[in-house]
This record gives structure tokens, C-alpha cells and sequence, in this order.
């Protein structure tokens, strides 16, 4: 990442409802182009975050900007630079698609029309339906063209895929690159794992209104416990790979070493070499092996 402005940058956002609790402290940042993952359960105070930076509802404490300009004070000019998909959004009902998209594009001074077409075709949409006889995974179509026609410098993108079949996922997984190749920024938030591994560069993982990480979906997979199994020509013995840095349940069965590694696997690799080694099968981590080991802490669920 560059050393320029972050597009979103939080210091201590807080947003308390009285006595309950909804996001608290939340410092974070996102850069020019990236695809920020906002990971979380439904409860643990996405929307919320989300709602709090557009100046939608104001924070107890702290603050936020959004393309270097301050989120309250600026608020409509930064309306008008972003893209905005809710997690739940009220359409016209008795509006056709495209009366819908056209009305929109007006409020923000134009769109190109040759653009929603060519994103309502990828995301195989009929404009010229009324809304009120459209299925929720075609609404949640057109709130995603909405999003996108105007080529804003920031995709703010709230459980964006919620209804659609697994091929307009895929397009428009296709799409949020295109956004990160043409240097938009994104910030999408989704409790759906793959998702967010596929298509983010980093990942914030929210739990009951706390951030418990911010990092690259790749570092924060390394830092993960992978699971080893080196399979050797003969027995070794079991001295040879006990006691070495980030390795647990380690079990040696005779010419097979099964284990646990955190970090570096640079120990392990080294013990194994002093040996003839067959083969090594690395059980690597999935994002939401790691989500899990962060909302399995104390039984909590996040909501």
C-alpha cells in the first residue's frame, strides 16, 4: 500500500444505544484500491459501523473520514463520491428497474446509461420489470448496479451477495476486482467466509462491537495453526521434533509425524531434513477455520 490518504480511516468510533452495547473504539484504516474485508456475525455491529461512518447515525465518540473529508461535516459531498449497497434497502416498488437507476443517477448528476446496461446484462437483470414482481435476489441486483454505475472512488457494499445464485456471485466477485483494478476502493462487509477470502486484500474481524483483527487475509492465515503430516522413509524418533517453537500435539508414529504448527514452519522443515522425507501434506487454514478460533473463545457467538 501507498503512504497516501486512507480512503477510511476510524479512530475510536463508538456507538453506544443506552445501556447496550454497539461498536467501541474502533480504530482502523483502508487505502487507496484495496478491498477491505468487514468481517463478522450477523449482530456482532457491522451495519452499525457502516451506518456511523455515512453519517446515517452519529457516534457517542470518536470520528471517521471517508476520502480524506470529515463524515459529518462533509457528509453530502462524500455522498456523492461513493457507491452504497445497505444490507436492507426500500425500493420503488411500482418503478420499473430502470426508472429506478435513472431517478438515482439524476441525484448524483448523471450516469452512463451504456454502463448500467452492460451491468445489468453481467448480472442478468431485467430493467424493465416493475420492481414489485422482482424475487428479493433480483432487488438486491439492482441495489448493486445502483452501487456501481457511477464509478464511484468508494464501494461501500453491506452483505452484498444475500440472494444471489452462485453464478452472479461469481460475476460479481469479477466486478470487485475490475473496482480494485480501475482504483476504486471497497469495503465490504459479509459474514460469508470464502467470499471475503476470495476477493480482499485485508480483513477486519468484528466481535460484539470490538475489532480482534485487522490484517492481510495472507498474514493472518500464516499466523493460523496448520496441521502437518511428513511422511519419512523409516521411523524417526520423536525427540527429534518435541520441544521445537509453535509445534503442538505432536504424535509420531513410527515413519509418520502428524502436528500442529503456528508461525514459521522453518523448525519443523530443518528436524525433517536431518531424515529421508517422502512427502509433507499441509492442511492449511481457511479464513473461516480462523473465524471460528476467534468467535470460540469463551463459547461468546458475537451477537
Amino acid at each position: 500500500m501507498t503512504d497516501a490518504t486512507p480512503i477510511i480511516a476510524a479512530q475510536r468510533l463508538t456507538k453506544r444505544y443506552g445501556a447496550q452495547r454497539g461498536i467501541v473504539e474502533l480504530t482502523f484504516a483502508v487505502d487507496p484500491g484495496e478491498v477491505f474485508g468487514f468481517l463478522g456475525p450477523n449482530g456482532a455491529g457491522k451495519t452499525t459501523t457502516i451506518r456511523t461512518m455515512l453519517d446515517l447515525i452519529r457516534p457517542t465518540s470518536g470520528s471517521v473520514a471517508l476520502l480524506g473529508l470529515d463524515s459529518h461535516g462533509r457528509s453530502v459531498e462524500i455522498h456523492r463520491q461513493i457507491g452504497y449497497l445497505p444490507g436492507e434497502f426500500a425500493l420503488y416498488e411500482h418503478m420499473t428497474g430502470r426508472d429506478y437507476l435513472a431517478y438515482f443517477a439524476d441525484l448524483r448528476g448523471g450516469a452512463d446509461a451504456g454502463f448500467v446496461d452492460v451491468l445489468a446484462k453481467r448480472l442478468d437483470s431485467d430493467l424493465d420489470a416493475r420492481i414489485a414482481s422482482l424475487s428479493h435476489g433480483n432487488k438486491q441486483k439492482l441495489g448493486l448496479i445502483q452501487a456501481f454505475m457511477h464509478r464511484p472512488r468508494l464501494l461501500i457494499l453491506d452483505e452484498p451477495t444475500q440472494g444471489l445464485d452462485p453464478l452472479i456471485q461469481q460475476e460479481f466477485h469479477r466486478m470487485i476486482w475490475e473496482a480494485r483494478d480501475a482504483g476504486q476502493t471497497v469495503f465490504l462487509s459479509s459474514h460469508v467466509m470464502p467470499e471475503v477470502e476470495r476477493v480482499c486484500d485485508r480483513v477486519g474481524i468484528i466481535r460484539e462491537g470490538s475489532l480482534v483483527a485487522v490484517e492481510d487475509v495472507g498474514a493472518l492465515k500464516a499466523k493460523a495453526v496448520r496441521t502437518l503430516e511428513l511422511h519419512f522413509a523409516e521411523p524417526v524418533p520423536r525427540e527429534a521434533f518435541a520441544g521445537l517453537p509453535g509445534v503442538s500435539d505432536l504424535e509420531v508414529h513410527g515413519d509418520v509425524v502428524r502436528c500442529d504448527v503456528t508461525g514459521s514452519m522453518d523448525a519443523v522443515i530443518k528436524a525433517a531434513a536431518r531424515f529421508e522425507l517422502l512427502d509433507v501434506e499441509s492442511h492449511e487454514p481457511s479464513l473461516e477455520d480462523i473465524f471460528l478460533r476467534f468467535y470460540g473463545r469463551e463459547g461468546g457467538d458475537g451477537r
